[in-house]
């Protein structure tokens, strides 16, 4: 099944109920094994259960069973040899034997904070389980080993049937995201209400479920061999939308005259129009599978300025705040810029998926630019106080416009401007 299909209403339903699916999935793996167990009368018939369920318990997505049944595997087979050769010198000295189970451990706790922590964990695991043994039985441990290792496989096996895909359901969650926040945009500054609504408790929602799309991330990258950086850049972007969203509400009702200033800009609000339907068109395309790039319309800059402009000299008896209608102005120049590299994002990771469209989409951006689109250690998150780096404690030396990493740096002086679909 490839990762950029269209999704059918029964697939965004399903994978919306994923914690179902899970538990009878998981359900009807540990019956079905438990059969086979008894059925060929396997010895330490426990372990392929046990194993079972440690594998496919926490994780539903193939993209992380599929590492964590291999690392599981290659830590039992390392600490079940390991534990057998305790066996084996346990029969000639005991303190020998206690001295390379020391050892073995002391490995263990130092591969545990690598890289690869849970198959360090199962060398101490799976060596625990075979000197569990009684004294030169090496048949049990043997059986034990194997039965670790049958408990991957099966776990695998299940899993393989009819696999969750971490990449999918991010694509529905991120729809959902952009779809939600579409509502609260359009609630927040709809042009009908009289007085500033109250929505702290879906903006407060809304960023709690792009919080949680970030563990999709490394399941998603590990099924389409997309680049974490990608996903990492899109996860920035949502956030930086529904704090800027929250800022662009605040300025949006500061005060009255401002607000009545805004109202009567006709550009202003064809922008607010503009960028609903890319929000729309962002959510549709992910459903989808073919996104297109959103391009930015330029010539809407100086007509809402001028406007602006005018309606403020018209209200000449009023003491009219501009502050809020510059910061208004900003935030929504700067959410469109946000969207176009949205878009660009969502189109790159969907051209790694399909080879056939890659080539076209690169013809049609600059490599250099989709490059600078994607550089986390520089991306910037929204605060009360404006825009500070995500990682405090990143320092990149920049020369030229020219980061440390050899890639183009457009900083503080990129143009942005308001939205069109192209």
């Amino acid at each position: 099944m490839r990762a950029d299909k269209s999704l059918s209403p029964f697939e965004i339903r399903l994978y919306l109920h994923y914690r179902i699916v899970h538990g009878i999935r998981i359900a009807l793996a540990f019956i079905f094994t438990f059969l086979l167990v008894r059925l060929f009368s396997i010895p330490e018939g426990t372990w392929p259960l046990i194993t079972l369920v440690v594998i496919m318990g926490p994780i539903s997505f193939w993209g992380n069973v599929a590492p964590r049944a291999f690392e599981r595997i290659g830590g039992t087979i390392l600490g079940a040899a390991l534990g057998l050769v305790a066996l084996r010198l346990e029969l000639f000295s005991l303190p020998l034997m206690l001295v390379w189970c020391a050892v073995a451990m002391f490995l263990c706790g130092w591969l545990t904070l690598g890289k690869k922590p849970y198959q360090a964990l199962l060398i101490g695991i799976t060596l625990a389980v075979v000197v569990g043994a009684p004294a030169g039985d090496m048949d049990t441990a043997l059986w034990r080993g194997g039965d670790v290792i049958l408990g991957s496989l099966l776990a695998m096996l299940f899993t393989g049937i009819w696999p969750q895909r971490a990449f999918l359901h991010w694509r529905i969650q991120l729809a959902h995201c952009v779809t939600a926040y579409n509502r609260v945009y359009q609630a927040a500054l709809s042009p009908n209400l009289l007085e500033r609504p109250r929505l702290d408790r879906h903006l407060q929602q809304l960023l709690n479920n792009v919080v949680k799309m970030r563990g999709l991330i490394t399941p998603a990258s590990k099924e389409t061999r997309i680049q974490k950086s990608v996903f990492e850049a899109i996860q920035t972007i949502n956030r930086n939308l529904v704090c800027m969203l929250e800022l662009q509400i605040n300025a949006h009702w500061a005060t009255r005259a401002s607000h009545y200033v805004m109202l009567n800009a006709q550009t202003l609000r064809e922008t607010q129009q503009m960028t609903q339907q890319t929000l729309l068109t962002i959510a549709h395309a992910l459903y989808e599978g073919n996104p297109q790039p959103v391009m930015a319309n330029t010539g809407k800059l100086n007509d809402i300025v001028a406007e602006l402009r005018q309606l403020m000299n018209e209200q000449q008896g009023d003491t009219v705040a501009e502050t809020p209608i510059h910061g208004y102005v900003w935030l929504s120049m700067e959410t469109a810029r946000q969207l176009e590299l949205l878009s660009h994002l969502i189109c790159r990771a969907f051209a790694q998926i399909k080879k056939d469209g890659a080539n076209d989409f690169v013809a049609g951006f600059d490599s250099a630019k989709i490059k600078s689109m994607i550089l986390i250690k520089d991306k910037m998150s929204i605060t009360g106080n404006g825009f500070i780096p995500e990682r405090s404690g990143s320092r990149r030396r920049r020369r030229n416009g020219v980061s440390s990493d050899g890639l183009k740096y457009h900083g503080d002086k990129r143009n942005v401007y308001p939205l069109a679909v192209a």
